[in-house]
């Protein structure tokens, strides 16, 4: 059963391709690609929004499934597929209760959307699902944020532009301002984010999404940890979308385990 309270929804989801922008140059594409070439086919991408790495692998020929727990950003990805001639499988599920009829060779959970999971229940039964899922030698591979480190405020209080950006089809400014605070013993981050549509001077769109909590970070050895305990082996921590080995206090790592039997 999908919850109500989904966060990627209203305006959050209308223009997330929009103020993203570009994102066909980032690191993380090829970085999954190449753990795609190295462990193999079926792919799962877990989180796969309006399918950004989707449907570009799919166009590839890459063998890849998709699952999301927003109805309305499922919607945006399956428009897109149709525009580019394309027909993914497409589930709408929530990870920590995922259930699809294939097992697969590579799981994917891109742009830290684990980290949305801020029940750490939730978030161990989300692991084991994943290991589930995977075929014995199958890998999954997790970005993770450091969202916080020491001498950073506790709190923003005031509210800060974090993109802006022109919608082609009639000119209106789109704009996304945030402001956030940190619980740091319980390593949670909670949001405040507007969305707002200006179209010759006026507003005439607006939303305020508030998360609280709204994202869970981890260090390095916790992430580590929630693999092992989920039964995972031959675990590494990359620097950031690359295969070097992450150095300890890095704000951005990506965790790879192998489901070994």
């Amino acid at each position: 059963m999908i919850r109500q309270d989904y966060e990627y929804r209203g305006l959050l989801a209308a223009t997330w391709d929009l103020l993203r922008g570009d994102t066909s140059t980032w690191n993380d594409r090829f970085f999954y690609k190449e753990v795609i070439a190295r462990y193999g086919q079926p792919v799962l991408d877990i989180g796969c929004g309006t399918g950004r790495l989707l449907l570009d692998y799919l166009g590839q020929g890459i063998d890849i499934d998709g699952v999301d727990n927003s109805p309305e950003m499922l919607g945006i990805c399956r428009e897109k597929a149709e525009r580019l001639g394309l027909s993914p499988q497409l589930y709408l599920q929530q990870m920590e209760s995922l259930e699809v009829p294939r097992t697969f060779r590579t799981i994917l959970v891109p742009s830290s959307s684990f980290q949305l999971l801020t029940d750490l229940d939730d978030a161990r039964h989300a692991m084991r699902r994943f290991h589930a899922l995977l075929q014995p030698g199958g890998v999954l591979a997790m970005p993770f944020m450091i969202l916080w480190k020491d001498g950073d405020l506790l709190e923003h209080h005031d509210w800060r532009v974090m993109a802006e950006k022109v919608r082609p089809e009639d000119g209106a400014v789109v704009r996304k301002r945030s402001r956030t605070s940190y619980d740091v013993p319980n390593r949670l981050e909670h949001t405040d984010d507007i969305f707002e549509v200006i179209l010759e001077g006026a507003i005439v769109a607006r939303e305020h999404h508030r998360r609280s909590p709204g994202t869970r970070w981890y260090t390095q050895d916790e992430a580590v940890s929630l693999y092992r305990q989920a039964g995972f082996g031959a675990i590494h921590a990359y620097a950031e979308f690359t295969f070097e080995p992450a150095p300890l206090g890095i704000p951005l790592f990506t965790i790879v385990g192998q489901k070994l039997s």
